[in-house]
């Protein structure tokens, strides 16, 4: 399941959390990539929005669920952004377990990009799981984006390709 969620947990864990993070992101802009300084407001979108406008030095993430006990990974992958349109500014996780790692327990991974100036890109977000790709981590997607080349145990012939997600986003 694809998530746009933000902040799990209750209303006051939001809010909390929420004001942490204006707290310090308010006057304290590094100048850096990281996800979570410099910007005004973030928005968050829809996985499967794969037209998407924005205002240059507007912000947006694309949060997707994954897992990896069970070898479930996404990555941002060829083509990228045009970076004279769009930045990625980073990926962040959230584990579904709070504080407290819990073996086997799902996360969140969030993908955060900075509209830059004027034009239209494309960029493509890989969904591996362990049926679907050979030869990744958590860090580093697999060579190939076709069909694995050896058979799955218990399976009579390769595995069928992973998901990818191609969005194009124009920035006005």
């Amino acid at each position: 399941m694809r998530t746009a969620s933000i902040f799990p947990g209750s209303r006051s864990g939001a809010a909390i959390a929420a004001a942490a993070l204006l707290a310090l992101t308010t006057g304290c802009d590094s100048g850096t990539d990281d996800p979570g300084g410099g910007s005004a407001s973030t928005t968050s979108r829809p996985v499967k929005d794969t037209s998407i406008t924005a205002e240059p030095g507007e912000r947006f993430t694309l949060t997707v669920d994954q897992n990896a006990s069970t070898r479930e990974y996404w990555y941002l992958v060829d083509p990228e952004p045009d970076s004279s349109v769009l930045v990625s500014r980073g990926r962040d996780h959230a584990s579904d377990s709070g504080d407290d790692p819990v073996a086997g327990a799902g996360s969140r991974l969030t993908f955060t990009f900075e509209a830059k100036g004027k034009g239209t890109t494309r960029f493509t977000l890989l969904h591996c799981t362990f049926t679907r790709c050979q030869g990744n981590t958590s860090t580093l997607p697999p060579e190939t984006t076709g069909p694995s080349a050896t058979p799955t145990a218990g399976s009579a012939s390769p595995s069928q390709a992973p998901e990818r997600i191609t969005y194009t986003v124009t920035v006005n």
